[in-house]
């Protein structure tokens, strides 16, 4: 039988002390009313002594019912397992009842000197066992309340650990993918004998990794960070493409301080310059602008006349990320010669819980 709240919580679902008090005291009072009805029909003294006899009734069903719950629930814990469990309960209940209200029977006879009567004392049993079955249901009860409760809690929090896993593998597919093409920019840059400005690219990559390795364990970061972090990659792939790169920033300081997905623009940023020419006869123009609540990215469409084959993990990328953590998602619109994508732009609010 367990003796500490733990236990009691653990086993019943809740610490059931003051339910077990007063249950008995109402119950001996019940079942005192429907079978005796003692505070009517008889004097004080003779009432308090029948009321007496149902609450020596009242109180050792329950605590045999109560032992016998635990000790099976100890025994079939699986929910696979309840309605054995319940079925064997409810037996279990019977018995005690009958035998309870023998023996009892007997011992009161004997005690106050009166004949037992067993056909007399049959009439009361069923009504005692339903009574003592509604009362152990309140057990049953609050314990698959409690339980269902606590499969709803666990199913949730396996859902955010599976969420977050899928969104720490999409994180980690963005970032090398990053550096391979700041590799190959950082191999161009050398290979012109640049060594000044290979170093000032090196500086600049590796504050563009800092950025990344303290955005890497968040799923939002602020607009104003992320502005950051892609004009600082723009930065360095000016040192490779020059005028030839020309991007236009129009977004307002009234929205910088909302949310967006960590690397999101500057995904796009790399699609833009890796999909379309870029020279001196066609320099790139990319437009990042605010507008109603998301930031636009648009490009020129200026198909390489050598295509490079593309699965499109950029957008793919963000797209997961975005309806991983909220409800909005990515619109991409390629018309008039442009390419244009809107991510939205978040409140901490708006992420799924």
């Amino acid at each position: 039988m367990p003796n500490t709240k733990k236990e009691r919580i653990e086993i019943l679902g809740f610490d059931d002390r003051w339910f077990m008090i007063i249950g008995i005291f109402v119950l001996s009072f019940i079942t005192d009313y429907l079978f005796s009805n003692s505070f009517s029909r008889y004097p004080l003294p003779q009432a308090i002594i029948n009321w007496g006899v149902s609450l020596f009734f009242s109180t050792f069903d329950w605590i045999i019912m109560r032992k016998l719950l635990i000790f099976l629930r100890k025994t079939y814990p699986s929910l696979k397992d309840n309605l054995k469990r319940i079925l064997i309960f409810f037996l279990g209940i019977v018995t005690t009842v009958i035998v309870l209200d023998t023996l009892g029977g007997i011992l009161l006879s004997w005690i106050f000197g009166v004949h037992y009567n067993p056909m007399g004392r049959s009439k009361i049993i069923l009504p005692v066992i339903l009574i003592s079955t509604m009362t152990m249901a309140i057990y049953e009860a609050v314990y698959f309340l409690i339980r269902l409760k606590k499969s709803i809690r666990e199913e949730e929090q396996a859902k955010q650990i599976a969420v977050q896993a899928q969104l720490d593998t999409l994180r980690n597919q963005a970032q090398p993918h990053f550096l391979f093409n700041s590799l190959n920019t950082l191999r161009d840059i050398i290979d012109q004998n640049s060594k000044e400005e290979a170093k000032d690219f090196v500086d600049k990559l590796a504050d563009i990794y800092r950025f990344i390795l303290e955005s890497g364990s968040v799923n939002l970061v602020t607009l104003h960070d992320e502005l950051k972090f892609a004009e600082a990659y723009i930065h360095i792939q000016k040192e490779r493409f020059g005028t030839n790169l020309q991007v236009h920033w129009d977004v307002p300081h009234t929205v910088k301080n909302t949310m967006i997905i960590p690397m999101s623009l500057q995904l796009l940023l790399e699609n833009a310059i890796k999909h379309n020419v870029i020279s001196k006869a066609k320099p790139l123009e990319i437009i990042v602008a605010a507008d109603h609540n998301h930031l636009v990215v648009s490009n020129t469409i200026q198909t390489r006349s050598t295509k490079i084959a593309s699965t499109k993990l950029g957008l793919k990328n963000i797209e997961k990320r975005y309806g991983l953590i909220s409800e909005q998602s990515l619109t991409v619109d390629q018309s008039n010669g442009k390419f244009k994508v809107s991510l939205p732009l978040l409140s901490s609010a708006e992420q799924k819980k």
